[in-house]
């Protein structure tokens, strides 16, 4: 299964209120009958992730114009979800690390676990550019907001200032 993000909507999917340049927001991605649909909503409208959320993630609304912080490198990015699969404590950072490989679309999903024999929990990801598979605990959203969490994936994503 490949997931298409699109750009973040203008408005909150929630209230219908517009988003200022550099307001933050929350995005989710949710599944639903017709496939995932992405959801933008406001601090104030948020009320945790909904019914069938397969991940969500807090972001600013972009500014015109504006350029900020480049991105680590896929192979660098690679290189830490395979050195962080032997660290047991390290599994939300390495959760949301790989969604934001599949984000990028580095990493694709595959088949849901129960459908290849995975434990229901396991997250089965295919990198093209590795020839290889990986498996991923997917973890809760309470551990994946962990303020530590947070912190080490934006060293691992970002150069510059936001390191």
């Amino acid at each position: 299964m490949d997931i298409r993000l699109h750009r973040p909507q203008p408005v909150c999917s929630r209230t219908g209120r517009g988003f200022a340049s550099g307001e933050p927001f929350v995005s989710a991605l949710v599944r639903g009958e017709g496939g995932l649909v992405r959801l933008d909503v406001a601090p104030e409208a948020w009320e945790g992730p909904p019914s069938g959320t397969i991940a969500w993630w807090r972001s600013r609304y972009p500014t015109p114009g504006e350029t900020g912080p480049v991105l680590a490198p896929v192979d660098v990015l690679l290189d830490a979800l395979e050195a962080l699969e032997e660290e047991p404590t390290a599994e939300p950072l390495r959760y949301l690390l790989a969604l934001q490989l599949v984000r990028r679309k580095v990493l694709r999903i595959l088949e849901p676990a129960a459908e290849t024999g995975e434990d229901a929990d396991t997250l089965c990801l295919a990198c093209r550019r590795r020839q290889r598979d990986y498996r991923v605990r997917s973890v809760t959203a309470a551990e994946a907001a962990e303020p530590d969490v947070a912190e080490r994936l934006e060293a691992l994503l970002w150069s510059g200032e936001a390191a």
